[in-house]
């Protein structure tokens, strides 16, 4: 469907986000199921993906949002309208009486923390929880996102745990998982309940975090599931999860032209968008992203490094390869590009955000923002 839409209006400015709709539902009825056959909760974690124009849609689905400080509860609070917890490493003093005022769940990464802020949680009603590390890495060479790292700031230790301090405390949360599937979710259940088992007979309900790569075509739904019943059935908890990316995944493109072909012991496309600025994932992780129509450099016929018209040296996409050569005007479409990157992206350089589209179920598409000079200018 996008290739239709890219031939058919080939003045299509670029770079451009594209959410592709039909995708989009097909993830959330999938997350919908696992809400109706075990009772969970499943809320959108908005550091992954918070495009609020599409939250009327993903509230037909879903229980509602997860944030991470006063801006994504805000915005979970008025363009969601549902269920809205909020976890913070650390709550700033200036913001926090209007968290309250917009979270269901107020979660707390020390106890420091609870006993500084419990009691205007109490007062307004709303519920307290605590997250905690279960010391237990299933992740493997990615330990910027990995929760359980040594020397982690994520997460409450069993070693600094206080039992004799959790008066209000509702529930616990924690969340070790990244793009990952059900099996490391049971084998950290299994450690949570090793170490904080005892705690959870007192407790109302268990946050699975986020992580989950539910939508993912092998994924193991059915033990995930297990895990869910787990908990409700041993310890009569309600259970949330908060993915991020399963929302969203393989549901994006990031429409790209080519400016110019350069050579330096192999051919070079400077395109239009940076990996710097609108997918920071691809150096940061880092990743390859998906390009529709390539292989690996020297797959294909036709083998090109690709990178961006900023001056940052190290701003390189990647090297692959074409069946035909490129040329000056090519569109390029790099796909999964819905999650972490609109997000994080930014101007750096001078580089224009770029445009934010969604492409309907009937073939359509609506540019549903657009971004200019006074967008970079304003954030100086």
């Amino acid at each position: 469907m996008i290739e239709n839409f890219i031939r058919n209006n080939p003045d299509f400015e670029t770079p451009c986000y594209i959410i592709d709709e039909k995708k989009l539902i097909q993830n959330l009825e999938i997350l919908h199921g696992v809400e109706e056959r075990t009772g969970c909760k499943i809320l959108l974690a908005q550091k992954a993906f918070s495009c609020y124009h599409l939250y009327p849609l993903i509230a037909q689905y879903v229980s509602g949002t997860a944030s991470s400080g006063l801006y994504e509860a805000r915005l979970g609070f008025e363009c969601m309208g549902k269920e809205n917890h909020v976890f913070s490493a650390g709550y700033r003093e200036s913001e926090f009486d209007e968290i309250v005022k917009y979270s269901n769940h107020v979660i707390f990464n020390s106890f420091s923390q609870l006993d500084k802020y419990r009691e205007k949680v109490l007062k307004a009603g709303k519920k307290i929880g605590l997250r905690i590390n279960p010391e237990c890495s299933t992740q493997e060479g990615h330990e910027i996102y990995d929760p359980c790292s040594p020397k982690s700031r994520l997460g409450i230790t069993l070693k600094n745990f206080r039992p004799d301090d959790l008066q209000g405390v509702s529930g616990l949360h924690f969340h070790t998982l990244c793009e990952q599937n059900s099996d490391d979710l049971e084998t950290t259940l299994n450690t949570v309940e090793e170490k904080f088992g005892k705690y959870l007979k007192n407790m109302e309900w268990i946050n699975f975090g986020g992580g989950h790569h539910i939508t993912r075509s092998d994924y193991d739904i059915p033990r995930l599931e297990n895990c869910i019943r787990r908990m409700q059935n041993k310890y009569n908890l309600e259970v949330f999860l908060e993915p991020g990316e399963a929302f969203a995944l393989n549901a994006g493109y990031l429409i790209t032209k080519v400016l110019d072909i350069t050579e330096n012991d192999m051919p070079i496309a400077i395109l239009d968008t940076s990996a710097a600025c609108h997918m920071p994932d691809v150096l940061e992780m880092p990743y390859r992203p998906p390009l529709k129509h390539s292989g690996k450099s020297g797959e294909k016929k036709y083998s090109y490094r690709l990178g961006s018209q900023t001056c940052l040296a190290g701003d390189v996409i990647g090297e692959y390869s074409f069946d035909t050569p490129l040329s000056v005007g090519d569109t390029l479409i790099f796909e999964d590009m819905a999650i972490y990157s609109m997000v994080k992206n930014n101007t750096f350089n001078g580089m224009p955000l770029p445009s934010i589209a969604i492409l309907k179920s009937d073939g359509s598409a609506e540019i549903l923002k657009k971004f200019g000079y006074d967008d970079f200018k304003s954030r100086l």
